[in-house]
């Protein structure tokens, strides 16, 4: 794990030092007031994703491919035993979340399988803490902990009705069918997700993993295909090396990892190769083994052969615990783990980066601009003052009237301003309405009203694909006022260039395409779990009701998310402009009253070129700060992780399976 806690550590202390850029460059425009309240709100919320980062990595397996082992053998060695439960046959029984918040104290907390039964799902859940079951754990006993963790692989025992009402049976799936005792019954995982809450080191840098179960539970669980295995950063998928990928395991590929639409993070673990060694064959052709079995699973999973790692999860825990170097590198954890490294830290820091670099450099844009307004106008006052000493009164009086002018013309060009807001307030409550819940509210109805109604396969499924034709409709309509509004605010943006000689940098990039593309993959996955063999069989419809529900309440997150982020996107379009207005109009007040103080003599005009020189010092200033901190902060999130130290030959490289009696 050494690899993997340098590494974290070291992001963790680049994003604390990122943190605290943006916090000093916030409170330093709050103290030059410089400060808008929608910059304000952009950079809090810049520091609340710092704050809440995480970096997740989810374990998919079938079960018996020693998922838990694996994840013992990466993160739990030093405390000298296993961890998780790991024997032979299914040890973790329910979607398992391990990470760590420091307002709760260690615990594990349980849902019961019970709310399967009842409309909502795990997020929905996790808001009602009154429904979810908790248990202490001792942190300071291995023994404790290891039986705390067994909770996860809990069952019970259950009718067969209520299995299949829990849509955790199948009576068309000859498999289950063998599974049902002499008195009916049938087992099942005792709770329906499970978080735990433990101050490991990783987990305490916002590191989270998510432990799945075999194929029966994620199946049924389709807010695993939706959301909690898509949105993890690493995804791998553990096989075993004596049976390659069998069929369910294709299934749990294609249906849940293939299909996660983020197929860059993902690798394959073929685990428990210490089964090919074999005293009886040499080292090459045990090696050469291995080799055909991660070729196979390359052709098979259509994945890299680089993204295949052969490693026994087994050994390698053994040898962490028994400090064996020999053995540790025969079980190839090292380069696993040196993988992890590679993949999950770069890739988080980049999006980490772009993300809170676009607002800082956005914000920072903004504010130099309105510096440099004010800039520009103390630059032309201290002109035409200098240019006074030694006139007469009438040249004072024509220069009076000649800012007054300016006043009143500028005066005129802010009502442009103010008639672009009206504008844009009409277009943007265009653009939200298909956004609204209101509007979603009504697809889902008319869709379930549908459904209720179909007698024949075709209607029903013919329900749900116009479900998803629908929203894909209200996402486009949006899109429409969206580009709408942005081209009328480079018209505007036009006018005050041509008019008032003024630059300012065009709206940020917006585009829905992205929560279209998080709909498309929720249809895929209805596609995917439910065809038309499904719908046909009715003893699925209460399975078919509920994961419609999951699908619906995925819309909602899409449309959530897009609304939201639309109208943050929309209210940062007129500040910029407005911010200049506003710094125009007070520099030009200014100027009118200072020229009318000296016209009446009540101050000298070298105190008042004084005074300028002082304000004009001053801008300066706050122009170089400014530069200063932003420049600060740029740095910090260019700045690469410290290099890794260099593996060794036989880590980097596939190492020998020597003869060794294990």
């Amino acid at each position: 794990m050494a690899q993997l806690a340098t590494s974290f550590q070291e992001y963790g202390a680049w994003r604390d030092s990122l943190a605290g850029a943006i916090g000093q460059l916030r409170r330093w425009l709050e103290q030059s007031q410089l400060l808008e309240a929608d910059a304000a709100r952009r950079l809090d919320v810049a520091l609340d994703r710092l704050g809440e980062d995480k970096l997740v990595i989810a374990f998919v397996a079938e079960f018996s491919r020693g998922k838990s082992e694996l994840i013992n053998a990466i993160f739990f060695a030093d405390y000298g035993r296993r961890i998780l439960p790991s024997s032979a046959g299914r040890t973790t029984m329910c979607p398992t979340e391990l990470m760590y918040d420091e307002s709760l104290p260690p615990c594990i907390r349980a849902l019961p399988i019970e709310t399967r039964a009842r409309l909502g799902t795990t997020t929905d859940f996790k808001k009602a803490s009154a429904e979810w079951r908790v248990f202490p754990v001792n942190t300071s006993s291995p023994d404790g902990m290891l039986h705390a963790f067994r909770l996860v692989a809990e069952t019970v025992r259950v009718s067969v009705d209520e299995a299949r009402m829990y849509g955790l049976f199948d009576p068309d799936d000859p498999d289950q069918a063998l599974a049902i005792d002499k008195h009916g019954m049938v087992e099942i995982s005792r709770w329906r997700h499970a978080v735990i809450n433990f101050p490991h080191p990783l987990l305490k840098q916002g590191l989270v993993i998510l432990d799945t179960p075999g194929l029966n539970a994620i199946g049924t669980e389709p807010e695993l295909t939706l959301s909690l295995v898509p949105s993890a950063h690493a995804v791998l998928f553990v096989l075993a090396a004596d049976t390659g990928v069998t069929k369910s395991d294709l299934d749990v590929w294609r249906h849940i990892v293939g299909d996660s639409g983020n197929a860059h993070n993902h690798i394959a673990v073929l685990n428990k190769i210490d089964g090919l060694w074999d005293a009886l064959k040499s080292e090459e052709e045990v090696d050469a083994e291995v080799q055909r079995q991660v070729a196979s699973v390359s052709r098979t999973l259509d994945l890299a052969p680089e993204r295949v790692f052969p490693v026994s999860a087994q050994k390698g825990l053994v040898a962490k615990v028994t400090d064996d170097t020999r053995l540790l590198q025969l079980s190839r954890l090292p380069a696993l783990e040196g993988a992890l490294v590679d993949l999950l830290v770069p890739a988080k820091q980049r999006i980490v980066r772009d993300q809170a670099i676009a607002v800082v450099e956005r914000v920072n844009a903004e504010v130099r601009q309105a510096l440099a307004a004010r800039e520009r106008n103390l630059i032309e006052q201290l002109y035409e003052l200098r240019a006074l000493q030694g006139k007469n009164q009438s040249s004072i009086e024509r220069m009076l009237i000649r800012a007054q002018g300016e006043q009143r013309e500028f005066e005129d060009n802010v009502r442009k301003i103010v008639a672009a807001r009206v504008v844009l307030s009409k277009l943007s409550e265009q653009a939200y309405e298909p956004l609204r819940l209101e509007s979603l509210r009504g697809r889902v109805l008319e869709a379930r009203e549908r459904m209720r109604r179909s007698r024949l396969t075709p209607q029903f499924l013919s329900a749900v694909k116009d479900y998803f034709a629908q929203l894909r409709e209200l996402l486009r309509a949006s899109s429409a006022k969206l580009l709408e509004i942005e081209q009328m605010v480079l018209g505007v943006q036009r006018r005050f260039a041509e008019d008032l000689g003024w630059s300012t940098p065009p709206p940020m990039p917006f585009s829905l395409d992205t929560y279209m593309a998080e709909l498309e993959r929720a249809e895929a996955a209805y596609r995917n779990h439910f065809g038309a063999l499904a719908v046909l069989t009715r003893d699925k419809w209460s399975l078919i009701e509920r994961f419609f529900d999951t699908v619906v309440s995925k819309s909602r997150e899409v449309f959530a998310a897009a609304e939201r982020d639309a109208e943050a996107w929309v209210r940062s379009l007129l500040p910029p402009l407005e911010v200049q207005v506003r710094e125009q109009r007070a520099q030009l007040k200014k100027r009118a009253e200072s020229v009318a103080r000296i016209r009446d003599a009540q101050e000298s005009l070298d105190e008042r070129i004084g005074q300028l020189e002082e304000a004009l010092e001053d801008v300066q200033s706050k122009l170089e700060e400014l530069k200063q901190l932003g420049g600060r902060a740029r740095q910090i999130a260019d700045r690469e992780p410290a290099p890794m130290p260099a593996r060794a030959a036989n880590d980097a490289e596939t190492p020998a399976y020597l003869r060794v009696e294990i």
